[in-house]
Formats: structure tokens, C-alpha cells, sequence
């Protein structure tokens, strides 16, 4: 029954997604129904050519569902690059607006790949690095393969095909229109379903642990994975103007869509950002220092706060606008109030290197790791306090919210991530160590004095901006025009671009020196299956 289902399911999907391309209304419903009727095809006719081969089960060394862990590495550095890439044009852009070409259509244009560039990071580089991880350190901490068989498969393989689907809707003009430039329905009800995958397959193997215990690393990770589906359903509820057309009209207007808005906003950061990659941190930091983690009485406290806390955040972004001032006031408070459990994770994951710290000298990784806690420290600093009224009366719509945002997600998100992928590469593919640390040196220099380019740059030009629109002449005119605040920018624009740059050289070492590690030819002896590794 399953094998025909295997090759009955992807046809008939083939067959509905040729129908809606020759029915549809708009072009980037016509693209994509085209490219899911390519790869249903593809999944059939491959179905149709092994359909009764004999099953080759080959364990794997370590007892756990590694591949597709080895896949997610894979992916994660190629989104990451992409990405990275992305966001250097459009700085670029930004300061050299000729670089807007014009092909006819604007697929090019900054408004185009803005969101792209948002999605690609934080989404597609993020969203990778969070589910191998996940999928790494439940198995270790558990002591149990992943559950579902190929269900893991299946989540990695449907979270690729969102990723392009939201990519092309982008670059189509294909989006909901609303402050992150969500994908349109279909794109949505796709990856509620992949999501949900996730959550059977990540609580499965917790189910059926062989560990009683239940390590701080999966809470973490599991309110995460809970938290973010509940924003993306509430956020992007809609209703499709037509079954064969990409357009959708929201079911929240007005302010009840900021409110909406900010809320899914400012709690994706708050549990796809932050609670997601505190459960890397609790994981990565501990092993690769080989020291228990500091406190673990303080990560209880630590969790529950965070996760309480944050999900009230997010009004604070809304000041000075219709929304009532006792919400944003409430959002305001409850921002201030998450310094304190922020930075009880910083400290508990820089305290863990007790003992430890002479590591820092010798260990391109462990430099990596700490840096990025270093930078969350600062990013959970900065937010409580640009969340105050008066602080964001004069931030908020400047490039200050950007460079702070940067610092969080480059240094936070982006380092602790290639440190993970530092740890993973060599233990995946059974290898003694990277291929070079003296590339990791360059990687990690290379990215911290990016980092420190960008965010510097738009902290300066922000608070300048901010200044500048707020001048008044004797007589209580403005003083400065928009046009002259943009041009006042230039410098600091290029400076923001030589940042990112060094920023993606960097990534781009990386990427060679995980090649060169994975196609090695003298594998390191790899330990078997123990739990609560």
C-alpha cells in the first residue's frame, strides 16, 4: 500500500499543480505551481524507477539519524552564503541607488530583495541551523534515534522547498505585504504542515528517550518550535481572494494588524532568535569547553522568565502610534523586565568556561562561541533600552534599530551558528578536526571587525538621522529635508557595505574550510552511541 501511495500522491500532485499553472491569475502563482509540478514529477518518476528494489539498511556508526544532520550543515552554510550575499547588494544599493537596475520588471530592486535578504538570513540560514541542530542534540541527549524513520527527511527536504517558494514570491512581488513580508497563503499552509513534522518528529524522540532526564538544551528548544507555530498561524491568517491566485486578504486591519504584527515580530526573535539558539548555546558551549554548564538552577530560572516575559515584548514597538499607550507602556515594561533573564543565559553560558578559559587562546571555536555571547549581551542590553519612550522617540524608524538589530543577528545568531558548524563538520563526516584553524582565525577576525564596521556605522548615522529630524529653525520649521538626512548618510552607507563584505569573505572561508574538511581522507575514530552525550 505504501509503495503505491508513494507513486499515486506525487502524480496527482503533478497533475493539480499543471492545472493551477494553466488557470492561475498571477505570475508567481503560474512559477510555482510550475516548480511543484516539476519536483512532484521528479519524486514520482523516481518512485515508479525503485518501486520494488530491495531496502539496503545501512546503520549508521553512531546509532542516531546523522544524514540528514550532515545535509542541514550542508544547507545552512549554502543559505548562509546566499544570504550573506544578499545583503551586501542591497547595502550597496542603499548607498549607490544605480545599482537598482531596471530589467523591465523590478525583480532586482531593493523592494524586491530586501525581504529576500530578511528571509534568507534569518529564515533559511536561521531556520537550517536551528532544525540540525535540534535534530543533533535531542538524539545526544536523549539517547534515542530520531523518531518517525524518514520523517526528519521530510522536514528537511519541505523546509528547502519553502524557502524557494518564498524566495521566488519575493522576487515575483508575491508577499502579504506586511512589516516582514510574509510569503502568501499557500506558502504558509505549506510550512504549518512541515512545522508541525518538526514538533512530531523533535517530541518523539523526547518521548522515547533513554535519558529520564530531559536536558535545558530541548526546553529551550522545544518552546521554540512551539511558540513559532503559534505565531505563524495567528500572523498570517488570510483568506485567498482565489484558489488559483496568490493574493489574500488579511483577516486583521488597522491597528489590530500592528498589534499582530509586532506581536509575531518581536516574538520571532524573541523564540526563533533567542530561545532557539540558547538551546545551541546550552549545547555547543558546554561540549566544546568540556565543563558542565555553570548553573543549571539558574537556567530553570533563566528559561521560565525568558519565555514569559518575552511574549508580552512585543507593543514597545509601536509608540507614538494608535495603539493605545497602556499597550505599548505594557510592552515597554515587560522589555526592560527581559534584561535580567537575558542576561542570566549570558552569564551562565560565560561562567560555564570556569576553569576554562585559557581555551580562548588555543581554540578558534571556543573564541567563536564566546564572542557570540558577548554580542548577546550587548543586543539584550540595547533592546530594553531603545524600548523606553524617550530612547525611542529618537531611534525608532532610523538606521539605529538597524544596526542593533545586525549586531544581535551577526554576532548573537550568526557566530554561535558557525561555531556549531565548526563543532558538527569534523564529528559528522568522522574526521580529527577542521581542515584549518588558521582559517577559522581568519573567519572569526574577519567577522567581528564586520560586525563592529555595520553596527557602528548605523548606531552613528542613526542617532545623526534621528537628530536631523528633529531640528527646528527660531520660527519651529524643520530644519532638514528627507532628502538631506539621506544625503548626510553616504559615508556611513559605505561603511555599512565594507562591513558586510568582510562579513560574507569571511562566511565564504568557512564554506572552503568545511568542503575541505567533509572530502578528507583520514577519518577520526568515531565513538559509539552513548546517552546524554
Amino acid at each position: 500500500m505504501w509503495e503505491v501511495l508513494k507513486i499515486v500522491v506525487p502524480g496527482l500532485i503533478a497533475l493539480l499543480a499543471a492545472m493551477a499553472a494553466n488557470w492561475a491569475h498571477d505570475l508567481a502563482y503560474q512559477v510555482h505551481a510550475l516548480l511543484i509540478m516539476v519536483i512532484a514529477g521528479v519524486v514520482c518518476l523516481y518512485s515508479i524507477r525503485t518501486a520494488g528494489e530491495p531496502k539496503i539498511d545501512v546503520p549508521s556508526p553512531t546509532g542516531y539519524m546523522d544524514d540528514v544532520v550532515r545535509a542541514g550543515v550542508i544547507a545552512t552554510t549554502f543559505w548562509g552564503v546566499v544570504g550573506f550575499l544578499a545583503g551586501v547588494f542591497i547595502a550597496l544599493q542603499l548607498a549607490f541607488p544605480g545599482l537598482n537596475f531596471d530589467w523591465g520588471q523590478p525583480f532586482t530592486n531593493f523592494g524586491r530583495l530586501r525581504p529576500l535578504h530578511t528571509s534568507a538570513v534569518i529564515f533559511a540560514f536561521g531556520g537550517n541551523a536551528l532544525i540540525m541542530s535540534s535534530f543533533y542534540i535531542v538524539q545526544r541527549t536523549s539517547g534515542a534515534r530520531l523518531f518517525g524513520g524518514n520523517l526528519g527527511w521530510f522536514v528537511f527536504w519541505g523546509y528547502q522547498l519553502f524557502i524557494v517558494l518564498a524566495a521566488t514570491g519575493y522576487l515575483l512581488g508575491a508577499t502579504q505585504s506586511k512589516e516582514y513580508a510574509e510569503p502568501e497563503w499557500y506558502v504558509d499552509i505549506w510550512l504549518t504542515i512541515v512545522w508541525v513534522a518538526f514538533l512530531v518528529a523533535f517530541l518523539g524522540t523526547i518521548i522515547k528517550r533513554k535519558e529520564k532526564h530531559i536536558y535545558v538544551a530541548n526546553w529551550f528548544l522545544l518552546s521554540f518550535i512551539i511558540t513559532v507555530a503559534m505565531l505563524h498561524i495567528v500572523n498570517n491568517l488570510s483568506i485567498p481572494v482565489s484558489i488559483f491566485g496568490s493574493k489574500s486578504v488579511q483577516v486583521f486591519s488597522g491597528v489590530q494588524d500592528a498589534m499582530t504584527q509586532w506581536w509575531y515580530g518581536h516574538n520571532a526573535v524573541g523564540f526563533f532568535l533567542t530561545a532557539g539558539f540558547l538551546g545551541m548555546m546550552y549545547y555547543f558551549v558546554p561540549k566544546q569547553a568540556e565543563r558542565p554548564v555553570y548553573s543549571y538552577k539558574l537556567s530553570i530560572i533563566h528559561f521560565w522568565a525568558l519565555i514569559f516575559l518575552y511574549i508580552w515584548a512585543g507593543p514597545h514597538h509601536l509608540h507614538y502610534t494608535a495603539l493605545p499607550d497602556w499597550a505599548s507602556t505594557l510592552g515597554m515594561v515587560f522589555s526592560i523586565m527581559l534584561w535580567m533573564p537575558s542576561w542570566g543565559g549570558m552569564i551562565n553560558g560565560l561562567m560555564t568556561l570556569q576553569g576554562a578559559w585559557d581555551k580562548l587562546r588555543t581554540d578558534p571555536i571556543m573564541r567563536m562561541l564566546v564572542i557570540s555571547l558577548a554580542f548577546y549581551g550587548m543586543s539584550t542590553f540595547e533592546g530594553p533600552m531603545m524600548s523606553i519612550r524617550a530612547v525611542n522617540s529618537l531611534s525608532h524608524y532610523t538606521d539605529w534599530t538597524i544596526g542593533h538589530v545586525h549586531s544581535g543577528a551577526l554576532g548573537w545568531n550568526g557566530m554561535i551558528t558557525f561555531g556549531a558548524l565548526y563543532f558538527l563538520t569534523p564529528r559528522l563526516w568522522g574526521r580529527a578536526g577542521m581542515y584549518s584553524n588558521a582559517a577559522i582565525n581568519w573567519h572569526f577576525w574577519l567577522a567581528t571587525i564586520g560586525i563592529v564596521l555595520y553596527a557602528a556605522s548605523m548606531w552613528v548615522t542613526g542617532i545623526m538621522e534621528g537628530l536631523m529630524w528633529r531640528e527646528v529653525d527660531a520660527q519651529g520649521f524643520l530644519v532638514n529635508s528627507f532628502a538631506d538626512t539621506v544625503s548626510a548618510k553616504f559615508p556611513m552607507y559605505v561603511v555599512r557595505a565594507l562591513g558586510g563584505l568582510m562579513y560574507l569573505s569571511g562566511a565564504l572561508i568557512m564554506a572552503w574550510n568545511l568542503w575541505m574538511t567533509i572530502r578528507g581522507k583520514a577519518p577520526a575514530e568515531v565513538a559509539a552511541a552513548t546517552p546524554a552525550e
